[in-house]
């Protein structure tokens, strides 16, 4: 029996505090979270198709996230992973393994993870079947942007809204909707990405972009000024500016001879700092990678890496920026996901578990040397009198068998030698 039956009326879904201002209860929240300088997560969304090393690092975290293999699981009376039992047929399972008919499970994973590196968030709706009971039989991806909790002072969400691309707001029930996310610390309601707090890195990033735009499409030559000894009418004008720019527009006309009528072109000087700004729009990838806990490694740049470093660099991206981002997915999975098949049970009592294969690569180098100092301690044991299979359960190897030594042959000579060998009787 849980602490929260044996409490009984003690016990309530509502929180022990007020989260939000007692007005707003039961009213949506506006999505946008509150975090200080938090871009609007439509914005932070289409940062990935506008920065070059956010959707580098981005799209290599979704596909390393989205490949790895999942099983569900008997769990084992001990309560060990290594005595579970793998199941291979089971309704999420199927769902988990092909959320819809228009995407298989790594693609809808793929995409609640770009969600969550770029919003802080990813949010399934669930699709019911009415012929088993109202199990879901679909999961469908949405845009963080697009959902907003309905929240409440009595049940910390109330429900959720959904607001479709032409405004309609569709109503969700909570148990409809699952959420993953980063939780943001100002917002006990939403996700935070790492983007917010890059966001005067990527705006320096969009503008030096503009300029170096500009800066190349004006034959990347200093600009100047025209000057005139006499008041232009606006059709002289107009016929001078059109005939400039037909002349000496753009990068095809970089280099042309200027023949001017009547007026003077003075160019602008440019310092050697003003021409190197268009080189400085690199700056912002560390902060980028700084932000994701990216290694320059995971990005192709391998100039001071080796086989060795690689391999380790490999190990390290797994651990530490894989494996939590599979950890978030599996506790959604296991906690909000499967409960919906044992209607009644808590998480803790369901009887099945979800869990992935660990990306970490084996370190084979450290496994060689574990096993040689193993094999070490198991023969000093056995030439020290000791049982081989306890020896062997002792210091956690397989049970080994030493093959026994072969009997010396003997050799029967005959008298007087072996034939045909010098020294040996003729016959």
């Amino acid at each position: 029996m849980s602490l929260r039956s044996l409490l009984g009326g003690i016990a309530n879904e509502a929180p022990p505090v007020p989260y939000i201002s007692r007005w707003r209860s039961g009213l949506m929240s506006v999505g946008i979270g509150t975090s200080r300088g938090a871009r609007g997560r439509a914005e932070q969304l289409s940062m990935y198709s506008e920065i070059g090393t956010l959707h580098g690092v981005v799209s290599k975290l979704a596909s390393m996230t989205s490949r790895v293999e999942w099983k569900l699981w008997q769990k084992a009376p001990s309560g060990l992973a290594e005595d579970r039992t793998e199941i291979t047929r089971h309704a999420a399972l199927m769902v988990w393994s092909q959320p819809n008919a228009f995407m298989p499970g790594q693609e809808f994973r793929e995409i609640g993870q770009q969600h969550l590196d770029l919003a802080g968030e990813a949010w399934w709706v669930l699709v019911r079947s009415r012929l088993t009971g109202g199990t879901p039989i679909e999961m469908w991806p949405v845009r963080p942007d697009r959902m907003s909790a309905v929240e409440s002072n009595a049940e910390f969400i109330a429900g959720y809204i959904y607001t479709a691309p032409d405004g309609e707001k569709v109503p969700l029930r909570r148990e409809d909707v699952i959420m993953v996310r980063t939780p943001a610390p100002l917002d006990i309601y939403r996700g935070e990405s790492p983007i917010p707090s890059l966001s005067t890195d990527l705006n320096q990033d969009q503008m030096q972009g503009q300029w170096a735009a500009n800066f190349f499409r004006n034959s990347a030559s200093p600009g100047g000024i025209v000057e005139v000894p006499t008041k232009l009418t606006d059709t002289e004008f107009d016929e001078m500016v059109e005939r400039w720019e037909q002349q000496h527009k753009g990068i095809a006309n970089a280099g042309r001879v200027a023949v001017l009528e009547n007026a003077k072109f003075v160019p602008l000087t440019y310092t050697q700092k003003d021409m190197q700004f268009v080189e400085t729009r690199g700056w912002t990838k560390q902060s980028i990678l700084d932000a994701y806990g990216f290694p320059k490694f995971g990005l192709g740049d391998v100039d001071d890496v080796n086989r060795a470093t690689a391999t380790a660099s490999l190990a390290l991206m797994a651990e530490t920026l894989t494996v939590p981002r599979l950890d978030r997915l599996k506790a959604a999975v296991n906690f909000d996901l499967l409960p919906q098949f044992y209607p009644g049970l808590a998480a803790s009592k369901i009887p099945v578990e979800f869990d992935y294969e660990s990306p970490v690569p084996p370190d084979q180098e450290s496994d060689n040397a574990t096993m040689t100092t193993k094999t070490t301690a198991w023969k000093t044991l056995v030439d020290a009198g000791a049982d081989p299979d306890e020896a062997a359960d002792f210091v956690g190897i397989p049970r080994l068998k030493m093959a026994p030594k072969p009997e010396p042959k003997i050799v029967t000579v005959p008298a007087g030698g072996v034939p045909g060998e010098p020294g040996a009787d003729d016959a």
